[in-house]
């Protein structure tokens, strides 16, 4: 319904013929519409096409509270998030009503008088869809006022009596009347407060200091948690599993070319970045280090080696790039494999190591970024193709590189070294000297970890040879 045109009265919603429906039927409605214009109903989650979305479209259509399951960096806050998408622009309520009363039939004591003193009179007001939804990460100190509800002193001051409802201060879930809610790490609230919970999805009777309210909420339940927590009988009340309609296991990306894809979609961008060039083969060794680090034994895989350590270190990766560019006074900014040395800052504060020994991560981030580097090579050169180089070497010829050498000096190394010219025209036909920079760094690196040339070390300058 336009803005202009939105009844601000009973009286006018009534002639409107304006139907008020539950949330559920709202998701449901809205989603089947999505369906039938072909619109993507989750923007933003790649990966998830044809494993988590169907499940979730699956029980939104059954009318289904879920849980969705999975290790951090999955996703499962930004799908929640975006169920927003599915509800009405805007919805009618009673005005200044704490819990969004359907205006048609208020359940609060508060709205219940004032229609009966206003009738077609009683004002009424429009929420937006944001407005419809709230999130609490669940925390051991979570109390049953912060969700569900606590008696006001400053109400009782005011003459109210204790078995009045009026002296009842909402919480968070009455507060999200008609709308989401969402509880993040499910496992780790209290038992008692898990009862509590359980009992207002279901029997709809809440206590509030041995007051009891029968409060029928319209609410779509939504929770996260961590398998391995989940799981563990002594930290969720099974009654509570009972209660969620659909539990959804959620998933690394399967595929290196989703896991670019969101790099590429969330990484910090800044209109001064500059001029940025990404060869296709730095996203893919950098998704490939994430890749390794899920099957490394020296990680706790338990916790999880989330999304955001790609995204971390595609941004360390290009800062150091920019970097470069902007004390060499280059035009472009281009990464190359000697800025991989970088990545330890951002990866190792996301990761959790089985065992601590000083300077193990930065050892086990060199060990991966090898390895990574190792199969993206192998991905696109047969090392026997690159024979020439290789004999270029035996004759007697070195190659120096590093993250802070210009890239003017490489296009002459290029001249230098006979079928380097030719491996990189496999790589690039872009001609700039930074590109020709990094594909000259990727082919040294790939030949030496094929262990066809030497390499010698001195902090971030390298020197090949054989």
């Amino acid at each position: 319904m336009p803005r202009a045109k939105r009844p601000q009265t009973l009286g006018a919603l009534r002639k409107s013929n304006y139907e008020v429906i539950p949330v559920r039927e709202e998701l449901r409605k809205n989603l089947i519409q999505k369906i039938r214009a072909e619109e993507l109903v989750f923007p933003g989650i790649v990966g998830f096409e044809q494993t988590v979305i169907p499940q979730l479209e699956n029980a939104i259509l059954a009318g289904q509270d879920i849980i969705l399951l999975g290790e951090r960096g999955q996703a499962k806050s930004r799908i929640i998030r975006s169920l927003t998408n599915l509800l009405d622009e805007a919805i009618p309520k009673i005005a200044d009503c704490e819990i969004n009363d359907n205006p048609y039939d208020p359940i609060c004591q508060v709205c219940r008088i004032k229609v009966a003193e206003m009738g077609d009179k009683t004002p009424v007001e429009w929420i937006a869809r944001e407005e419809r939804y709230s999130e609490k990460l669940a925390t051991p100190d979570i109390s049953i006022a912060d969700l569900i509800g606590e008696i006001d002193p400053i109400k009782v001051a005011e003459g109210h009596y204790l078995s009045d409802e009026l002296v009842i201060h909402y919480g968070l879930v009455p507060r999200t009347n008609r709308g989401i809610f969402c509880i993040n790490e499910l496992p780790d609230l209290a038992e008692r407060i898990q009862v509590g919970l359980f009992n207002l999805m279901e029997e709809r009777d809440v206590q509030i200091k041995g007051y009891r309210v029968r409060l029928p909420l319209d609410v779509f339940v939504v929770s996260t948690a961590n398998p391995e927590d989940y799981t563990n009988r002594g930290r969720i009340v099974t009654p509570l599993k009972d209660r969620y309609g659909s539990q959804i296991h959620t998933h690394y990306p399967l595929d290196a070319n989703d896991e670019i894809a969101i790099m590429d979609q969330e990484r910090t961008k800044f209109p001064e970045e500059g001029k940025l060039v990404i060869p296709d083969y730095m996203k893919h060794v950098l998704a490939e280090i994430t890749t390794q680090a899920r099957l490394s034994s020296e990680i706790n895989q338990r916790s999880g080696v989330s999304v955001r350590v790609s995204i971390a270190n595609f941004e360390t990766m290009l800062g150091n790039a920019v970097r470069r560019s902007i004390r060499n006074g280059e035009e472009w900014a281009c990464p190359r494999v000697s800025d991989l040395s970088y990545i330890v800052a951002s990866f190792a504060g996301k990761i959790e190591l089985e065992t601590f020994e000083e300077g193990r991560e930065s050892r086990l981030t060199d060990d991966l970024t090898r390895r990574a580097v190792l199969r993206v090579f192998g991905s696109y050169f047969d090392v026997d193709e690159l024979d020439p180089v290789v004999t270029a070497f035996d004759l007697g010829n070195q190659a120096e590189t590093g993250s802070d050498l210009s890239a003017a000096g490489y296009p002459d190394l290029v001249k230098n070294i006979d079928g380097l010219a030719k491996a990189i025209k496999k790589l690039t036909d872009d001609k700039r000297p930074e590109v020709i920079a990094a594909a000259v760094e990727f082919i040294l690196e790939g030949l030496h970890l094929s262990r066809k040339l030497n390499c010698d070390r001195s902090g971030e300058a390298a020197v090949y040879k054989r």
